[in-house]
């Protein structure tokens, strides 16, 4: 029987790799599916928009420490609020393999559905990170939910790969 702290220590140590690798992969997802949306619903969506969630919960969350960055910094700033969300998302994922007996797929889609619920869907717009949901069209919430499926998955496979090279699967 494996030990639960060893097994802890390595899904940490490869969860911001999986995070990482995982938003790369949903990132040309999201804008692909973007690109697929009829005119109306982008310019719709673009007029709602206040700019990238990521950058306003940054600009948001620094602004409470008294902290008012611009240009590349603001930037940078949001990049990792979106890295950031990403690497400590990933661990859901090994949570949902190692407590149920649910398979790699469901658990990579399971994770990558509640992101995109809890995150997008519900603390986004309620922190007033993004427009209200209502305000958006609703193929704009599909995009996003299907962009969140793949970052799911693609943790999963990271996942799984690290836990057959390091002999940890569950």
């Amino acid at each position: 029987m494996k030990k639960p702290i060893t097994e802890l220590a390595k899904d940490l140590a490869i969860a911001p790799v999986a995070g990482y690798l995982a938003t790369k992969v949903m990132e040309p997802v999201s804008m692909k599916l973007y690109e697929w949306e009829s005119d109306a619903d982008r310019q719709r969506e673009d007029e709602v928009r206040p700019g990238p969630p990521f950058g306003i919960a940054a600009d948001k969350t620094l602004a409470l420490f008294g902290i008012h960055l611009e240009g590349q910094a603001q930037e940078r700033a949001g990049m990792a609020f979106h890295y950031g969300l990403a690497v400590s998302w990933a661990p859901v994922y090994a949570l949902i393999r190692r407590t149920t007996p649910i398979g790699p797929v469901s658990a990579g889609l399971a994770s990558g559905a509640a992101m995109s619920l809890i995150v997008d869907e519900g603390l986004t717009p309620l922190l007033g990170f993004s427009a209200p949901n209502r305000d958006y069209p609703l193929i704009t919430h599909a995009r996003g939910f299907a962009a969140h499926l793949a970052f799911g998955l693609a943790v999963a496979a990271v996942t799984e790969t690290a836990w057959c090279l390091t002999r940890s699967r569950p």
